[in-house]
């Protein structure tokens, strides 16, 4: 497996990091790697959202139809409340929100979330378009957290942009890096 950079994204101060080129049928299967992502906000999570054409030239929109499950292992800082949960409240059945990829980053200088989220095959035109992602994640209440997400957009028509935010407030930094992989 071979990785291509296509694209970088720097944040600062950013209320979205949106990439609105480079995913095309060059390769089936797209990487996002997000490293120290650090909101301007306590506690909220990191999300995403897709954007599909509808078979013309038109885009329809930061709201595609998501289907997609959640679980997670965290740890206290402190040693203690160590967990592993499944979230149902993150799931969604066919909702068009954003997709939580984590759960309450902090804004401490120590705090940010990272992680890898995995698009395959965006410009088929036949199937829905499967994602996973993992992350890992320095909590506003001084957890380490290991999420789990999966899922699939429900739509057939070919995915060409990808939208990331936090729930609440701005992306005060962080670099999101999009990669091809052969």
């Amino acid at each position: 497996m071979a990785l291509t950079l296509i694209s970088t994204s720097t944040a600062s101060a950013s209320a979205t990091l949106d990439i609105t080129s480079g995913i095309d049928d060059t390769y089936s299967v797209y990487e996002f790697h997000f490293v120290n992502m650090h909101p301007a906000t306590n506690q909220v999570d990191f999300t995403f959202q897709v954007n599909a054409h509808d078979g013309s030239s038109q885009l329809t929109g930061f709201n595609e139809t998501i289907q997609s499950t959640t679980f997670q292992s965290q740890h206290g800082e402190g040693d203690g409340g160590a967990t592993v949960g499944y979230y149902t409240a993150y799931d969604q059945g066919n909702g068009t929100a954003y997709q939580a990829l984590n759960y309450e980053t902090g804004y401490d200088a120590d705090q940010s979330v990272s992680g890898i989220l995995t698009l395959y095959d965006p410009s088929d035109t036949t199937f829905a378009k499967h994602f996973q992602a993992r992350t890992q994640t320095a909590q506003g209440d001084d957890f380490s957290v290991d999420w789990y997400t999966g899922g699939y957009i429900n739509t057939t028509n070919a995915i060409t942009q990808i939208s990331f935010k936090f729930d609440s407030g701005n992306i005060d930094a962080g670099t999101i890096k999009m990669f091809g992989v052969s």
